[in-house]
């Protein structure tokens, strides 16, 4: 038998018979709703800020890729959101979520089914002839019957509420590990871009520094053919030419590989055909932001998706406990069928439902083997379960947002530091050049002063990537853009 959903105006037509006027009245009982955010004692007293100082905050968009002021990032993110495959996946997860809770909670409503039977008979009279002839009294007869069935389980102690509402729970912890997946692909992207972008300039300083090199093996090998320096000033310098050209071709497969990656998180086809790869090779990394973000840390459990998911899954837990507390306790039920038969169709519609039937039944678990004890032991320790995971994740993120914001002025210091060691490796090894033109110097001075040359160039590449990757860590551990207006959150949930 298929049911449909009760609806007030279906019971009032149905329910003629005396005793069940008062089913609408009962139908408010079975509504559910979401449990309350509660978040768990996590045993630690938190800081009224972060331990590492941040600067005076200011609001940041929700959007917070876009404080990098990177116009292609923006553009790659946008494309990303609306054709990544997982992201699309998670959201066809909270559709399906979605269905399961309602299925859920149909069984809190009323159960309504509609049964039509059409019987044709014959029947045969064997032994009552019909007088002066042979044959045997036969009739015929059609029969059409309608019937409506009701069938009611009264939530009295709410095992059916709490069983919903833990779906629901469920349901909205799906919704918030949507936004992580959302939250970490921009992250994805963003990152990987930033690689790609060091790359690009890794690249270029390598192919400069071979073009450089095999100047200065050019110059070394016109002063050895004119007998004024020995082979092995010839022999380092092709080696140094070499060794350049092994990373020029070590930085053109990494940035072939990183932009093939892009091109999946885009949903695209790893072709290495990105537009925003070709424009920006000759540009300069962006700038990190001079804000750094930071706020409170116990706004971190309302802002942070996958905090906020874990919250729910306790709190879907809680509820099952609920549920599983008030399978001990007797079931109450309310069933009823009205209907009518005829031997024409047409009045069946009438509205004449001449039979009726009404019933009531407790049921009341009394042996079971410990199978409704056991449900609930088993509800309980997976409730425990669940918020010692919540409280383990929540300091985890907590860790998280305090490295990032430590790690942030270590790489603004090692950044500075570097800038000032390219400078003086650059004059350097300008310097040695010079005198090694002049004949002051031997090669070796040159080798060691272009050598630290490329290397502290190529950290500062490195230390800028590093800092764009910790800034996008940062967003990541605050669960996205910080607005200082999101402090109120907490009091307004």
């Amino acid at each position: 038998m298929k049911f449909t959903t009760f609806s007030t105006e279906c019971a009032t037509r149905i329910a003629s018979p005396p005793g069940l006027s008062f089913v609408a009245a009962l139908f408010v009982t079975a509504c559910a709703s979401s449990p309350p955010v509660e978040h768990p004692d996590l045993g630690a007293d938190l800081p009224r800020t972060w331990t590492t100082a941040t600067e005076a905050c200011t609001d940041i968009e929700e959007k917070w890729w876009r404080t990098f002021d990177d116009a292609w990032l923006d553009s790659l993110v946008t494309e990303a959101i609306a054709h990544n495959r997982e992201l699309q996946a998670a959201a066809m997860r909270v559709l399906a979520t979605d269905a399961q809770s309602r299925i859920a909670g149909a069984d809190a409503l009323p159960q309504i089914g509609a049964q039509f039977d059409g019987v044709r008979e014959k029947r045969n009279f064997i032994g009552l002839p019909i007088p002066g002839g042979g044959d045997v009294l036969t009739t015929r007869s059609t029969t059409f019957g309608l019937t409506l069935a009701f069938d009611w389980e009264l939530d009295v102690w709410g095992r059916l509420r709490a069983a919903t509402a833990a779906a629901i729970a469920d349901r909205e912890a799906i919704e918030h590990d949507l936004q992580a997946a959302h939250l970490s692909l921009v992250g994805q992207v963003a990152k990987l871009w930033f690689a790609l972008r060091e790359t690009q300039r890794q690249l270029v300083l390598a192919e400069a520094t071979a073009a450089s090199f095999r100047t200065t093996a050019e110059q070394v090998r016109d002063r050895y053919e004119r007998g004024l320096r020995p082979s092995l000033d010839l022999r380092f310098a092709l080696s140094n030419v070499a060794s350049a050209e092994a990373v020029e071709h070590a930085r053109a497969g990494d940035l072939d590989r990183f932009v093939r990656q892009l091109e999946v998180l885009l949903g695209r086809y790893p072709a290495r055909e990105l537009q925003a790869v070709r424009e920006a090779v000759n540009r300069e990394l962006p700038a990190v932001p001079i804000t750094i973000p930071g706020g409170l840390p116990a706004e971190l459990l309302w802002r942070r998706p996958d905090l906020a998911a874990a919250e729910r899954r306790l709190a879907a837990l809680q509820a099952n406990v609920k549920s599983a507390r008030a399978g001990l306790y007797p079931r109450f039920s309310l069933t009823a069928s009205g209907g009518t038969s005829s031997d024409e169709l047409k009045d069946l519609v009438n509205g004449d439902f001449s039979v009726w039937g009404l019933a009531g039944n407790v049921l009341q678990p009394v042996f079971q083997g410990g199978r409704l004890v056991a449900a609930v032991d088993v509800a309980e320790a997976r409730r425990e379960e669940a918020r010692l995971v919540y409280i383990q994740q929540a300091l985890t993120a907590f860790s998280e947002v305090e490295m990032a914001l430590a790690v942030e002025r270590t790489l603004m210091a090692r950044e500075a530091a570097l800038r000032s060691a390219v400078e003086q490796s650059v004059a350097g090894r300008e310097l040695a050049e010079e005198r090694y033109a002049r004949g002051i110097d031997d090669f070796i001075t040159v080798l060691e002063a272009q050598r630290r040359a490329f290397v502290s160039e190529s950290e500062l590449l490195v230390a800028r990537r590093l800092r764009l990757q910790t800034r996008v860590h940062l967003h990541l551990a605050l669960g996205g853009g910080f607005d200082s207006r999101a402090q109120d959150r907490g009091e307004g949930d």
